[in-house]
């Protein structure tokens, strides 16, 4: 049953209405808070406070606020008038009733109208939106279309200038060509007269010189015709093809930017893996292809840790373990799933083997080895070996003097030193 309240306080004037409403230590919300017209409701489990105002009022500019303690609600009149009282009176329940279901009915056609028309106005923004940006991309197609117009002009006026340089060129060509034949028949015109004339004087070696003559103007025809003709081209040269032999090699690259050591140690490492999936285990037989990898198995069993199923997350790292027991990440977060397990001297064990495997000590594998420090002398302490597990959170501060979280455990561990020492 709810628990009404009947306290309140309000005043008014010609416009407004102030209302003055104790929470009992309630504490409200807008949420529940209703108003509508003509009634108003606020519901905070288990109190109830609900009114049939005298007149009607603007609800969308009234307001109520929240503090104190209190809600005060400042409600303003659709008519200037001063009312008689705050809510309506001699109302019969049927009445009361009817003023109810009418303002909730209200308030549900306004909020659907204000639905409506939200979603207009989002479908108003999409469809403006979707203008802009066809007009956006219209005017950056009709950009490129210049760009490309004003390319094809400049392309068409250079290759018009590169017509008319090797029309010139050719005309050029052509009158140079008419100069030297021009130089060439004048000597063969000269040498002609100079025949003549000396037919006209008879002597003793008018053959001879009439032969010479006659040798002399075959010479220089033929030398004539030669000029004429016009240059031949060469033939093109016949194809070919060019074969390339590579050094058969597993990796893509080439020779002379690979690591050979780092090939090496990777190849080793593949053909051990593939050694142990093809051996005899009879539980590796029926894995998939993914499942025989040790780093999607390490994947695995991280996200089975994360999800709480520190056994199953076990099992993954035992079976990548099984494929590559190089890998210190698997012996590190197994330690930890030993931890939630209780399981101390086996989390003591893989500590170790990540801390052997984590060698030589550089820069990047600190965080592995500060873990690997943490988790080991957490197991210790649990098995109240104290002074070991102190010393190896002490090794893990000095590999991270900053972190304050191991300098905080390392002081409880002795604390707990001194008291067992003066306990005894």
């Amino acid at each position: 049953m709810p628990v009404w309240l009947r306290e309140h306080s309000w005043r008014q004037t010609l416009t407004a209405v102030y209302l003055s409403l104790p929470l009992r230590g309630a504490r409200a919300t807008p949420a529940n808070i209703f108003c509508s017209e003509q009634y108003l409701k606020v519901s905070i489990p288990p109190f109830l406070f609900e009114a049939i105002l005298y007149a009607p009022i603007d609800d969308t500019n009234s307001s109520a606020k929240i503090g104190n303690g209190n809600i005060f609600f400042t409600l303003y009149k659709k008519e200037p008038a001063m009312w008689d009282s705050l809510t309506l009176a001699n109302a019969d329940k049927e009445k009361l009733q009817y003023l109810r279901e009418r303002a909730v009915l209200k308030a549900h056609e306004k909020a659907k109208e204000e639905t409506e028309a939200k979603k207009i106005t989002k479908q108003e923004h999409k469809k403006y939106a979707l203008e802009a940006t066809m007009k956006l991309e219209e005017a950056e197609r009709k950009r490129i279309e210049d760009l490309k117009e004003k390319e094809r002009q400049k392309v068409a006026k250079e290759l018009e200038l590169w017509k008319n340089q090797q029309k010139n060129g050719d005309k050029y060509k052509s009158i140079q060509k008419k100069g030297e034949i021009h130089q060439e028949i004048e000597p063969l015109k000269e040498k002609k007269s100079e025949k003549i004339n000396k037919t006209q004087i008879p002597n003793e070696g008018a053959s001879k010189t009439r032969l010479k003559s006659t040798k002399g103007c075959l010479g220089s025809c033929s030398i004539f015709s030669q000029n004429l003709k016009e240059e031949q081209l060469p033939a093109p040269r016949a194809a070919a093809t060019i074969k390339v032999n590579f050094t058969p090699r597993v990796f893509p690259t080439a020779l002379r930017e690979s690591r050979v050591a780092e090939e090496e140690e990777w190849l080793h490492k593949q053909a051990e893996a593939r050694r142990i999936i093809n051996s005899d285990l009879s539980e590796l037989e029926d894995l998939k292809e993914e499942e025989k990898n040790p780093d999607w198995l390490k994947d695995k069993g991280n996200k089975m840790f994360a999800m709480g199923d520190y056994l199953g997350a076990v099992n993954a790292y035992n079976l990548a373990v099984r494929l590559n027991n190089k890998l210190p990440l698997l012996y590190l977060n197994r330690a930890a799933c030993h931890l939630k397990l209780r399981n101390l001297h086996k989390a003591i064990e893989d500590s170790s083997k990540a801390l052997e495997l984590l060698t030589p000590p550089v820069p990047d594998n600190e965080s592995a080895r500060v873990k690997a420090h943490v988790r080991r002398g957490t197991a210790f302490c649990q098995l109240e070996l104290y002074t070991e597990g102190l010393q190896d959170y002490e090794a893990a501060l000095k590999i991270d003097p900053r972190n304050k979280n191991i300098e905080k455990d390392a002081e409880k561990i002795r604390h707990l030193i001194q008291g067992t020492m003066q306990s005894s």
